[in-house]
């Protein structure tokens, strides 16, 4: 029985010591400068800065309509469409990407609100 406890303690002591070298590891690892990653486009029409000091001022975009998905501005120009609409003028009207419009194309005839008249043309469903 002795020996199968020095056995366990000797594994005590080297995770213990593995552990105190972990932790100095990861202390480094914070300390060293992280080289920056490039920053998200943002595109802001209108910026206005609220009046606070120079530190702390924020740019604020100038939007039209608060809170507008995608999926409000792709059903919106559907919606707007007497004849329907073409992915090609989806795509002019609204600014999107082939894949969030597909995206945006799946979840809205998945909800009801819209339907395909043909091939690559959406009609806003009648209901």
């Amino acid at each position: 029985m002795t020996q199968l406890q020095d056995q366990l303690k000797n594994v005590s002591k080297t995770l213990a010591s593995l552990s105190k070298q972990l932790e100095g590891i990861s202390k480094k690892i914070v300390k060293v400068p992280t080289a920056k990653s490039p920053a998200k486009r943002k595109v802001a029409t209108k910026a206005k800065t609220k009046a606070a000091p120079k530190k702390m001022r924020v740019a604020v975009k100038a939007t039209a309509s608060k809170d507008k998905t995608v999926l409000d501005s792709v059903f919106d120009v559907i919606r707007r469409s007497r004849n329907g609409v073409s992915i090609a003028k989806l795509k002019e009207k609204t600014g999107l990407e082939a894949r969030q419009l597909s995206n945006a194309l799946y979840k809205l005839s998945k909800r009801g609100k819209i339907e395909a008249k043909s091939r690559g043309h959406y009609i806003k469903t009648k209901g």
